[in-house]
């Protein structure tokens, strides 16, 4: 049950923002939103502190799970991209 409340919000593939076809537009919808929240929070709890630590801890999360988004989907799409990361065919470095 969590997983799904989960989804329902945060994943935009499932949410009403799915109805954006632009995956960037998307994107900055769900960035405006965390920092909206982060804000709240923030405003809620009565300082510029937490509102500075939240919003650092918030852009990092999301930034790690769009790299790691780019990272599969290019490895799903176009595996030889990755190559051999410096190695040689014999798997020396060349």
């Amino acid at each position: 049950m969590i997983k799904n409340i989960y989804n329902m919000i945060m994943n935009s593939t499932r949410n009403p923002l799915s109805n954006i076809a632009d995956v960037n537009t998307r994107h900055l919808v769900m960035q405006v939103l965390a920092w909206m929240w982060c804000i709240i929070f923030s405003m809620s709890v009565g300082s510029i502190l937490v509102f500075q630590i939240s919003a650092i801890a918030h852009a990092l999360v999301i930034a790690g799970v769009f790299i790691t988004f780019g990272t599969f989907e290019t490895a799903k799409r176009k595996p030889n991209y990755f190559g051999g990361l410096g190695r040689g065919n014999g798997g020396e470095h060349e």
